[in-house]
């Protein structure tokens, strides 16, 4: 789950609409819709207040636990934050998957050029 279906599952679990929850938080509905469908990241204070507001840890809320309220230990943070995905000993150590389906070595390797091919062109 990324940073805006989280955000969309709490509000909906809350039973609140785009425009009470974006009216609690001080930012436009157009906002939390963004962030909701994921075309846009909230920046750091409404992440916070997004937190704050649900009673949840940032940590939840930026995919790095499933739990929404442990924190993770600040080594385990700064490992998840710091993880190189195109280093080859991460790729044979842990599952990449896409559709449910493991990705091969050379399917993750293709994946992260496509990756820098992109971002070339940015």
């Amino acid at each position: 789950m990324k940073c805006g279906d989280r955000i969309a599952y709490l509000r909906e679990k809350r039973g609140l609409t785009q425009e009470e929850l974006s009216h609690k938080l001080g930012i436009s509905r157009a906002s939390l819709s963004h962030y909701e469908t994921n075309r846009r990241e909230p920046d750091y204070e409404t992440l916070r207040n997004i937190a704050n507001y649900f009673d949840i840890s940032l940590d939840y809320l930026l995919g790095r636990t499933n739990d929404p309220y442990s924190e993770l230990d600040k080594d385990v943070r700064d490992f998840v934050d710091s993880l190189e995905l195109s280093d080859e000993n991460i790729l044979e150590k842990f599952s990449l998957t896409v559709d449910g389906r493991k990705l091969s070595v050379e399917e993750a390797k293709r994946f992260i050029a496509f990756i820098r091919a992109e971002r070339s062109f940015k």
